[in-house]
């Protein structure tokens, strides 16, 4: 009886194993705009290595940031790409590694939430992220971003726009994800919400994407506190 016992636990651990292994490889095919995904790749492979910059990393609320403006720094990198999820990111880091940043502010899972992948699988893709890059360009700090609220009065990404309460699990593990790593948990999430709890519209682009105003708000919030 003991035996049989033994036998079912390990092939319960076994079979939750696997199926975690084979959502991961499900998730991991999903979540990309090929035509725009590669170009943005090939261009970031094109250019010539400089160390010891700045790089902001994510999706496309990072791409669409002019971080050299906002920052004042024009030798700031922008890693974005927009329609990218933590999969994305993750084959992508030979990029970041080689360049051997200063700093890195990473701000990615959206998307992710967007396709329903599972908070722990964001979560876990973010740990993962920053031990690669940890472990490639040990000198580098990373500074992991909350993921940012969303508006549902908007119209434009209404696969997104229900998703709060998995934007505020993420964001609420986060910091437990990465601890133990050189890495910063950086809550940015209050910056942009309004009375009732959501992305403000005055400094919207869309429920989603913010504006130039948003983007200001969160540089000088991150200059303000010493991250940059």
């Amino acid at each position: 009886m003991k035996n049989m016992l033994t036998l079912f636990i390990a092939c319960t651990l076994f079979c939750a194993a696997h199926t975690q292994l084979t959502n991961q490889r499900l998730f991991d095919t999903i979540g990309f705009i090929p035509e725009h995904y590669a170009p943005r790749v090939a261009q970031f492979k094109s250019e010539p290595i400089v160390t010891g910059r700045i790089i902001f990393l994510g999706n496309s609320i990072t791409e669409i940031g002019n971080w050299k403006a906002l920052t004042g720094d024009t030798t700031v990198i922008n890693r974005g790409i927009g329609g990218d999820i933590t999969f994305g990111v993750l084959k992508r880091l030979d990029d970041v590694v080689a360049r051997q940043p200063s700093k890195v502010f990473l701000l990615i899972g959206i998307n992710d939430i967007g396709k329903d992948i599972p908070d722990t699988v964001i979560a876990d893709n973010i740990r993962k992220i920053v031990t690669i890059i940890n472990q490639g360009s040990p000198a580098t700090k990373v500074f992991v971003q909350s993921i940012l609220p969303v508006n549902r009065d908007f119209k434009n990404f209404p696969q997104h726009y229900d998703k709060m309460e998995h934007i505020l699990h993420v964001n609420a593990i986060l910091p437990k994800v990465i601890a133990g790593t050189n890495s910063s948990f950086v809550n940015i999430f209050p910056l942009f919400l309004d009375s009732q709890q959501r992305l403000d519209a005055s400094i919207a682009l869309d429920g989603l994407h913010i504006n130039t105003k948003g983007y200001g708000i969160w540089v000088n919030y991150l200059k303000k506190n010493g991250y940059l």
